[in-house]
């Protein structure tokens, strides 16, 4: 089983061009799935059942795996199930009937401005730590930015008034950054990056080296904790935050999809479910019902 999950890994990166940091999380996924299976004397792809499948799924909830997890298994397994059809190693297709996920599954916990004002100003930005967590958290939220993207900015990357993003699949965009972010990017490097021109990394950790994704994450939980947020956030929160307050305050949607990078608007098409959401929440608290 496991050899069949790198020739669809294979496929994946001919094919569909997926993220290789996506292309990564399906093989953790379905590596599980196979552990899982394996556990309960199942070692044969013919063997496999939608009951397994479904009792992969309990476990995962029964781990308190977050929501988004689970939907990104639930597509990595139907995609794998549909691949071993087309490539005649199945004869059906066991997910089928399997219920994809609904987009606004997807969207994790989104935060208000305050509480995005308050985030920002957790860092203390007199230190050089400070500094660089305000920049980098006001980058995300002033751009929309994906913390990959974020991670691999250039120095020469951010201009007045403008980011140049390297994105999924190696495509280049540039999208309006805010004035805040871009005076929060200047005093980082006024005031810390003096005498080490010669690296072009935009944000370095200790050591002189770049930034990573499991970095800012935690990052931001410590800031988020010092700031007193008691909803759930990482990165993304902010990115999604930055879609969601656009969309409520009137943005077109092909915009904000041209500023996040999606191929697909169906994939921004899920912030409106959010902004759905928050009214539908507005209309039950401040309505005045008799």
């Amino acid at each position: 089983m496991r050899l069949r999950v790198e020739d669809f890994l294979s496929y994946l990166a001919a094919e569909k061009g997926l993220a290789k940091n996506t292309q990564l999380a399906y093989r953790r996924d379905l590596l599980s799935f196979i552990a899982s299976v394996e556990l309960r004397g199942v070692i044969e792809l013919s063997q496999v059942g939608e009951g397994e499948i479904l009792t992969f799924l309990g476990e995962l909830r029964a781990k308190k795996a977050a929501t988004s997890s689970v939907c990104r298994a639930i597509v990595a397994l139907k995609m794998w199930f549909r691949f071993l059809k087309r490539e005649k190693v199945l004869l059906n297709d066991i997910t089928a009937h399997l219920d994809s996920p609904k987009l606004e599954q997807l969207i994790p916990e989104v935060l208000s401005v305050v509480e995005v004002e308050t985030l920002l100003n957790a860092p203390d930005i007199s230190t050089q730590e400070g500094a660089r967590d305000r920049a980098i958290f006001q980058v995300i939220y002033a751009s929309g930015l994906r913390v990959s993207e974020v991670c691999g900015l250039d120095i020469c990357d951010v201009d007045d008034g403008v980011v140049r993003v390297k994105g999924k699949g190696g495509k280049e965009r540039i999208v309006p950054i805010a004035a805040s972010a871009v005076a929060a990017v200047d005093h980082y490097l006024v005031h810390y990056r003096q005498g080490i021109e010669e690296v072009s990394a935009l944000f370095l950790r200790e050591g002189g080296k770049r930034i990573d994704r499991v970095f800012v994450w935690k990052r931001i939980k410590e800031s988020a904790k010092r700031a007193k947020i008691l909803k759930t956030i990482s990165p993304h929160t902010l990115r999604h935050s930055f879609a969601t307050h656009l969309l409520e305050n009137g943005a077109d949607l092909r915009v904000i999809q041209e500023m996040l990078g999606h191929a697909n608007i169906a994939t921004t098409d899920r912030y409106t479910h959010v902004s759905m959401r928050h009214l539908s929440e507005a209309f039950e608290t401040f309505h005045p019902r008799p």
